[in-house]
């Protein structure tokens, strides 16, 4: 039985910091208000409605996971943010348009209570909106004291023994790492110099990590996944997780091109077109962010398919993603895929995919389990990148020698036998009896007998 990791209590309050407070941010706070007073259930949520089997299948033991681990309760959350507009929750949840009136009005007063302070932006990096509601400082180390200030502060007010920061803002335009990336060093000079590579939510993060402050990337742009950042990290013992939550599109081809693979399906292409209405679709519709979006969008399927290692079936095949603004639909996503698959023989056949979702629908319980589940890393003394979180994420970090496991199935099961290790309890690897050496069984005339111990059939 492996040792069990100490794991401090989730003692006192949890502050969840939301850079971004949206449609996902306000849909994910009225969607936990909800839950804590019994008007609505946390579907989609692995740490409030998932379970974990332990031990053998026989032992009949799979607690919810919440039960299994120590968590922050539900009721033990309080909520901040910034956004560029000064609606509090209630009014920028009823603008938003995710969750109807009759859901948002019961718990109106409660919503009204959460204003956004005023948020780190420029218009360079997110160029399709604008708001009032912006912090003004000389450089850009000048507005990460404000943050930190503005965290403390909010730790202060509400009385929070912890705090994690998700990402919930827009996608930034596409910025390749530079040597201002290369080190904190070198990041901090940069910080002191408005380097134009910088953006606002490496601010953020900045911020967060260096005031120990765990840090969850939700969308696709350079951010946590750059040396500098993760060196501070591992000096301030921070976890990190990132990038661009796993939803609508995307969650689909993680699931779906598993099996292809599983089965040896071969693929000579994969077109995927969306549209979308909300603020995400909106600044999508700029190129610069596109990109951002789009390369995060495109990395899935090479590494789940691994050409490399199967040509004859993924060599070459054609990818193409796009995204369409498109206001009447809101934040109704609709995308399609065409799959051109072939099989036995190479004949071809086709895979035709339309899914109707509700883009922070899907986003807002997974803002929820990676609060929830990068305040336990800390609490663990996990630090640094947190790769067994990659269920989440449409393009998953991991250490610089490795490459991101997009395969949903490889993912969860990760996710389960890490929360297995630090518990202190067996991995599971499903080899069943075999792993217990039991004697084969063979077939003789039809029936099942078992083997003799020294048998041609034994192990």
């Amino acid at each position: 039985m492996p040792e069990k990791a100490h794991v401090q209590e989730p003692a006192g309050k949890l502050g969840i910091l939301l850079p971004g407070m949206g449609a996902v941010a306000t849909t994910f706070v009225a969607g936990v208000e909800a839950a804590r007073r019994g008007l609505g259930m946390p579907i989609g949520s692995l740490t409030q409605m998932g379970t974990i089997r332990l031990g053998k299948r026989s032992d009949k033991r799979s607690p919810m996971i919440k039960d299994f681990i120590t968590l922050a309760k539900l009721e033990d959350i309080e909520f901040a943010g910034w956004d560029i507009f000064e609606d509090d929750c209630y009014e920028a949840a009823c603008k938003a348009g995710v969750l109807e009136r009759a859901h948002l009005d019961p718990m109106k007063d409660m919503l009204k209570s959460i204003k956004p302070m005023p948020a780190v932006f420029d218009k360079r990096y997110v160029k399709k909106l604008s708001g009032p509601n912006v912090k003004k400082g000389a450089t850009w180390y000048d507005l990460a004291q404000q943050l930190k200030d503005d965290m403390q502060r909010v730790k202060e007010e509400k009385k929070c023994r912890r705090m994690v920061a998700v990402w919930c803002g827009s996608t930034e335009i596409y910025l390749e790492k530079k040597p201002v990336h290369e080190t904190i060093e070198a990041f901090e000079a940069g910080l002191k110099k408005n380097d134009p590579s910088i953006s606002p939510s490496m601010v953020y993060a900045y911020a967060a990590i260096s005031s120990g402050i765990p840090y969850a990337n939700g969308a696709p742009h350079l951010c946590v996944d750059t040396p500098a950042l993760v060196q501070l990290a591992r000096e301030k013992k921070v976890p990190l997780s990132g990038k661009d939550f796993k939803t609508g599109q995307t969650l689909m081809k993680t699931i779906i091109a598993p099996g292809l693979k599983a089965r040896l399906i071969g693929l000579n292409g994969w077109f995927s077109t969306n549209i979308l209405g909300n603020r995400d679709g909106e600044v999508l519709d700029d190129p610069e962010s596109f990109k951002s979006k789009e390369v995060s969008k495109l990395s899935v399927l090479d590494s789940i398919l691994q050409p490399h290692l199967y040509p004859e079936l993924y060599k070459d095949f054609y990818h193409k993603v796009r995204i369409n603004y498109y206001p009447p639909r809101g934040d109704n996503k609709e995308s399609w895929d065409n799959l051109d698959i072939f099989g036995w023989l190479g004949y071809p056949m086709q895979i035709k995919i339309n899914f109707l979702c509700r883009d922070s629908i899907l986003a807002a319980p997974i803002v929820l389990d990676l609060a929830l589940l990068m305040d336990f890393s800390q609490r663990a003394g996990l630090y640094g990148i947190q790769e067994w979180l990659s269920f989440y994420y449409k393009s998953p970090m991991c250490a610089p020698e490795l490459y991101p496991e997009h395969d949903l199935y490889i993912q969860l099961m990760k996710l389960k036998n890490n929360l297995r290790h630090l518990m202190g309890e067996e991995l599971i690897t499903h080899l069943g009896v075999a792993a217990k050496k039991t004697p084969f069984v063979v077939l003789e005339g039809g029936v099942w007998r078992e083997a003799p111990p020294h048998g041609p059939h034994s192990s």
